[in-house]
């Protein structure tokens, strides 16, 4: 993994604190969960997006006891209008502290994964990964960089950074793959698009493939006895969502002079 650099938020912005918006936390065993904790230990509020109240409760919960700040914000679903109420209630929203808020961070961490074969494929299957993979992350992108714009620059010349969570399937379709890669290809292509378009206005964005599974309670279901032990514990066979969101900080600690747009994460040991 590419070298974090820790950096907490500069002093100029003491009494502005800058807002991490993740879309994607399942139960907050995975990516979401542990880039929203990352980031809320280095100084930001975190603004917490998912389908499923309680498990955003859950996880704004542990945020707050830990000492930092954390809201949920649940939404039906990821279309226009909903994401476009979600970041109106983002910006109404009254922190703790009184400290302003100023969006800072947006991390597209949301999907749906298909894999079937080709012909078992519905109709709802392609209208679900259109969704989560090409009208939701349209959607967030434009609040996300319309909340940047407002921003001034920060001490390494950003307004803001925009964050997708990618996979495999971003680059390379497979026999079971056909709706979730193509959701994914045009994510990968939103965001090199974004990329080109708003780093002249110093917004950052970046794509990260995550190649290879990631250690969550549902990866690990799927294993028994000692096959699970061994998912658990060895780093060498699947990727630590902590790792990925230090991955993610190091991204957003980049000043302007040299932006990743894309990194592919993946196992030590990968088979594939």
């Amino acid at each position: 993994m590419l070298p974090t650099v820790i950096r907490r938020a500069p002093a100029a912005m003491a009494s502005v604190r800058p807002v991490l918006v993740v879309a994607g936390i399942g139960n907050a065993t995975g990516t979401g969960g542990a880039t929203a904790r990352l980031f809320a230990k280095h100084g930001y509020r975190v603004a917490l997006v998912a389908r499923n109240a309680d498990h955003l409760n859950n996880a704004a919960a542990e945020i707050n006891n830990s000492g930092g700040e954390a809201a949920a914000f649940p939404v039906k679903s990821y279309t226009y209008p909903e994401i476009n109420a979600l970041f109106k209630a983002i910006r109404a929203h009254n922190w703790p502290s009184q400290a302003k808020a100023e969006i800072r961070v947006a991390l597209w961490n949301a999907s749906h994964g298909v894999w079937k074969n080709f012909l078992d494929v519905t109709e709802e299957d392609v209208r679900d990964s259109v969704e989560g993979n090409i009208v939701g992350p349209f959607a967030f992108s434009r609040e996300a960089i319309l909340a940047f714009k407002e921003n001034e620059l920060d001490d390494r010349g950003r307004r803001g950074t925009l964050l997708f969570t990618g996979a495999t399937a971003s680059i390379r379709g497979n026999v079971v793959t056909s709706a979730f890669a193509a959701g994914k290809h045009a994510l990968r292509a939103l965001s090199q698009s974004l990329a080109k378009e708003f780093g002249k206005q110093n917004i950052h964005v970046a794509h990260a493939i995550i190649d290879g599974g990631i250690l969550t309670d549902r990866s690990l279901s799927r294993h028994e006895g000692d096959a699970q032990k061994e998912y658990k514990n060895n780093l060498d066979i699947r990727l630590s969502p902590e790792s990925i969101a230090e991955s993610y900080l190091y991204l957003t600690n980049q000043d302007r002079s040299a932006w990743t747009w894309e990194l592919d994460l993946r196992p030590a040991h990968e088979k594939w």
